[in-house]
């Protein structure tokens, strides 16, 4: 099989890449970058700019699937300018792959497969959100997610398998935000946000990457919350992270009005709750490795038994 990766040098792009060639799946992928082009009898990168509509159309000859992760990132500053980048970033890189797509004979791409995010969902300590929620943020996440989707389901009118990922918060030690609420708390300052009552639905980035792959290798059709079975509070988050690199908390939250203070509107990520299921993802077959945040960072920071341990004390103190 092949697979045509849009995003295939970043965090996650990078472990779908690795996934594949464990399976031995050729890839091709397309980069803003002329300098990141490499050619390799399993690896071939294609040049592109959707600022211009610009495409090299070779990208998707024998491809059997599509993973769209192109975008800007929205843990920069929420300038109006950079706003605007964030949104046209995800509408160019769709326009331009679909307009590629229809004038071509690709005959072999059966699925497409798109990120979205989770922040679609509306911020809520209470509600546990499904697919089937209908309701927006009404924040500029919410904006842009729907936006995105709309060109997303665009490409159904192309007669292919189109599914949708809405990520939560990834959890790896490479990049993300997990390196970056680690950091303080490696120098005894990490703290919790707001009340740290908000839920953080969470998933390693393993397998977000497996669950792009099945998605595209049973060729579904929807839309699947790319999260883990098992929500945590941002709390419970942040002391999961302490007791994995054995720092104490003895900190008082962060209020809200400090942090929108030093990062502006972008701080409302820090702050937006959102609880949500993957049982649709589950009851299509997916297994996941990690259920649980605390095997997720078992991993990450390679704790052989740290799970085991903590099970052992809460036994003890039950006993007791």
């Amino acid at each position: 099989m092949k697979v045509l990766i849009t995003g295939a040098t970043g965090l996650v792009g990078s472990e779908i890449v690795r996934q594949c060639h464990d399976k031995a799946y050729d890839v091709n992928y397309l980069t803003t970058s002329k300098h990141k082009i490499v050619s390799e009898h399993n690896y071939q990168g294609f040049y592109w700019d959707p600022s211009k509509n610009l495409i090299d159309d070779a990208c998707l000859d024998e491809v059997s699937v599509i993973i769209n992760l192109a975008g800007a990132s929205i843990s920069k500053r929420w300038t109006s300018s950079y706003k605007k980048e964030v949104l046209n970033s995800r509408v160019n890189s769709l326009r331009t792959l679909y307009k590629a797509i229809e004038k071509g004979s690709f005959d072999t791409i059966a699925s497409f497969v798109s990120a979205s995010a989770i922040g679609i969902y509306p911020s809520s300590q209470s509600n546990y959100y499904d697919e089937d929620c209908e309701q927006v943020d009404d924040s500029f996440l919410g904006e842009v997610v729907s936006k995105w989707e709309e060109e997303i389901d665009a490409f159904k009118a192309l007669n292919l398998n189109v599914s949708k990922v809405r990520v939560g918060l990834v959890i790896s030690n490479d990049g993300g935000a997990l390196p970056e609420m680690a950091k303080p708390i490696k120098y005894y300052v990490g703290a919790a946000f707001g009340s740290g009552d908000q839920w953080q639905s969470w998933i390693h980035i393993s397998d977000l990457a497996k669950m792009f792959l099945f998605l595209g290798e049973n060729n579904l059709r929807g839309t699947f919350n790319g999260v883990a079975p098992n929500p945590v509070s941002n709390n419970k988050l942040v002391k999961e992270i302490a007791k994995a690199l054995k720092r104490p908390l003895f900190l008082p939250n962060i209020p809200k009005f400090v942090m929108k203070t030093i990062l502006g509107e972008m701080s409302y990520i820090l702050f937006a709750s959102q609880r949500v299921s993957s049982k649709k993802i589950e009851e299509e077959g997916f297994n996941f490795t990690f259920r649980n945040i605390c095997s997720a960072l078992e991993d990450i920071y390679g704790l052989n038994g740290f799970c085991a341990q903590k099970e052992t004390v809460i036994e003890k103190e039950y006993a007791s």
